[in-house]
């Protein structure tokens, strides 16, 4: 749910937005710029309301939010080596890490901090920082794809397993080891994401016309849904509803596409299910075309309730041709549509999608680099086109502009689309969906998968930082160290970690909040 390095748009122009990301729950976004970063939280449709803004770091590419917390990881260009936690509210730097080459992304749940370089992965524990695991050697990686359970009970961890193909290696960031690896698709992959349980994983190809979601952690396939067949894109966004009945993917084109997961049980009792049973008692195939005829009278007869419309019948054909076509051809005409879509009016640009409950309404947020955030409204039993209600300016001005649909609201809505279309009259809080509770809004019960032993409090004076007054004891005893040495500064610690040719300096500050 993040973007990196934001590509620069159509013309030449610089984008306004470096970088933007979407909190692990959805509740929050936080972009990045030139000057600095900022914070908003996302709990109203009217209002964008700013939970903080930095200025201290320049041209910052990666900022990466702990759920509502205040605890918030950024990287900036004048320093791409360096990873800076800050506990915002404080005011105060946690610690600032140093790796052997640039930081291309950090992914980080409740128990599990994550450093991707080109290269290698670096595993923290985000309760002391503590390095637990160097995975090395990996693929090169030179956008920094990974993906994070934000489950942390089982914290696994996905990226790409092969230069050639669509590989996913799955590891365990609890018990840090490799779980399995799934061969997702024959091209290289393009995004990867995980459902909030951590059971699901989706994932998309260079190609972007198919994207196909696991069952964690055996890694078979569950669902396989087709975004498009005329044109190869850029998927820039995967994403799972918090429920995990929906899945949306943004490219770079002007159309973003929700998927609906049905129950397996829903699709396994499917009317559809019959047909696919009776298989066996069809005949060979025959010259003509017989056997398809037959097989679809047959199927007829499995379902008299069902009244026949010229539309269903022209669909049950189709069904039953898939069966003599090519494997190809038939995979193609057997994977859903998209149950959902949202029109965008531009392409090209990068940018990032995200389904979340504002005001208690299923909504469709999309950010982009031009440095606007645009929220839809998701019609979850219907689907179709998802209607634009509300463009945020992330930059600077406070003003907002609406859709024009919305000032020819009717006064008694005749459908779901329309009733969720007005906006809602509920006064929101002076900072809504900012809390330090661990990252649910006040009053809301937490879900128990959410929380980790000795849950991370950041309101908690003495909470951070926790490893004040010790040394960072060796992630890997035994082991030499190469010019091993503390500062006599005892608010700093510096280490040199040797191990082959990947090299990490750690530089711990132990800043007394």
């Amino acid at each position: 749910m993040a973007a990196e390095a934001a590509d620069a748009p159509p013309g030449g122009l610089e984008p306004t937005l470096s970088c933007f990301s979407f909190n692990q729950d959805c509740t929050s976004l936080a972009i990045g710029t030139k000057a600095g970063y900022k914070l908003f939280s996302l709990s109203s449709v009217e209002q964008l309301d700013q939970v903080h803004g930095s200025n201290e770091i320049p041209d910052v590419y990666i900022v990466e939010r702990l759920f509502s917390s205040s605890l918030v990881v950024v990287v900036s260009h004048t320093k791409p080596r360096q990873m800076n936690v800050y506990h915002f509210k404080k005011g105060t730097e946690i610690c600032n890490y140093s790796y052997s080459s640039n930081i291309l992304s950090i992914r980080l749940n409740r128990q599990r901090l994550l450093v991707c370089l080109e290269g290698s992965i670096y595993i923290h524990n985000i309760k002391d920082m503590k390095l637990l695991k160097t995975i090395l050697d990996i693929p090169a990686n030179p956008t920094g794809l990974c993906a994070l359970s934000i489950n942390h009970s089982n914290s696994y961890l996905a990226y790409p397993g092969s230069l050639t193909t669509g590989e996913i290696v799955l590891y365990d960031g609890n018990s840090l080891k490799t779980v399995c690896t799934i061969a997702a698709h024959e091209g290289m992959l393009a995004a990867i994401a995980f459902n909030s349980s951590g059971s699901k994983l989706a994932s998309a190809s260079e190609k972007g016309t198919v994207i196909r979601v696991f069952s964690v952690p055996d890694g078979q396939k569950l669902y396989e849904f087709r975004r498009g067949m005329k044109r190869y894109v850029t998927i820039s966004s995967l994403v799972f509803s918090m429920d995990s009945q929906f899945l949306c993917a943004s490219s770079n084109t002007e159309t973003v596409h929700i998927f609906k997961l049905e129950h397996l049980s829903d699709r396994t009792n499917r009317p559809s299910v019959p047909f696919c049973d009776c298989q066996d008692n069809v005949s060979p195939v025959v010259p003509g075309g017989q056997n398809i005829m037959l097989r679809h009278s047959f199927f007829l007869s499995c379902r008299p309730e069902e009244p026949v419309t010229w539309s269903g019948y022209v669909g049950k054909v189709f069904m039953a041709a898939s069966n003599y076509l090519p494997a190809q051809v038939s995979d193609m005409m057997n994977q859903d549509r998209a149950f959902a879509t949202g029109r965008l009016h531009f392409s090209g640009q990068r940018n990032i999608c995200t389904l979340s409950t504002i005001q208690k309404l299923p909504r469709l947020l999309v950010a982009s680099s031009d440095g606007h955030l645009y929220i839809y409204n998701l019609d979850p039993q219907d689907g179709g086109e998802c209607v634009l209600i509300k463009t945020h300016s992330l930059l600077g001005s406070e003003t907002t502009e609406e859709n024009k649909e919305n000032d020819l609201r009717p006064s008694i809505p005749q459908s779901y689309a329309a009733t969720v279309a007005r906006p809602s009259t509920s006064s929101a809080s002076t900072v809504p969906g900012y809390s330090e509770d661990g990252g649910a809004l006040r009053g809301e019960v937490i879900p128990e998968h959410e929380f980790a032993t000795g849950p991370v409090c950041l309101d908690d004076e003495n909470e951070f930082p926790p490893f004040a007054g010790h040394r960072i004891s060796d992630p890997y005893p035994g082991r030499t160290e190469s010019g091993s040495a503390f500062s006599q500064d005892p608010q700093v610690i510096r280490r040199h970690i040797k191990d082959g040719d990947a090299v990490l300096q750690i530089s711990v500050r132990m800043n007394q909040c």
